[in-house]
């Protein structure tokens, strides 16, 4: 799928994207490269802005991967409709959207700044396997009813 990664294996049981009347839902994506976190640790805390950004960037690039399969290809995601952006963050951290931005960033690299989706960051406690970030990407399919 051109220069996108493999697709991500589910870390438990569940499946990593769904194609449902015309819109593809991506399950919650970690940054995992080979099914290893590149980062773990609380964002304000063991992570800085930046890196949880860069982060952020890799969960995106994996929800992608996962919609875009479950579309039947990359050029079949005609836009990005919402994305959610979860940051577990030490107590007081409030710049959750600089460090959501790096997951848009992605998008916009890989679809064009026409395809950016609405977003939400919401900062949590805690994320599976002490991710700083997690991301849920929707997006519409071309052509899919």
């Amino acid at each position: 799928m051109s220069d996108l990664p493999a697709s991500p294996v589910p870390q438990g049981r569940y499946a990593a994207a769904v194609l449902v009347g015309g819109l593809a839902y991506s399950a919650g994506m970690t940054p995992r490269r080979d099914g290893v976190l590149t980062v773990v640790g609380l964002v304000g805390e063991d992570v800085d802005v930046p890196t949880a950004a860069a982060a952020a960037g890799v969960a995106a690039t994996n929800a992608l991967v996962a919609v875009a399969e479950a579309a039947g290809g990359l050029d079949r995601i005609e836009r990005c409709v919402r994305m959610t952006v979860f940051v577990a963050c030490a107590e007081g951290f409030t710049a959750l959207s600089a460090v959501a931005d790096g997951a848009s960033a992605v998008l916009a690299e890989r679809l064009g700044e026409h395809a950016l989706p609405v977003r939400a960051a919401v900062g949590v406690r805690a994320l599976p396997g002490g991710a700083p970030v997690e991301v849920e990407l929707t997006a519409a399919v071309k052509g899919a009813t």
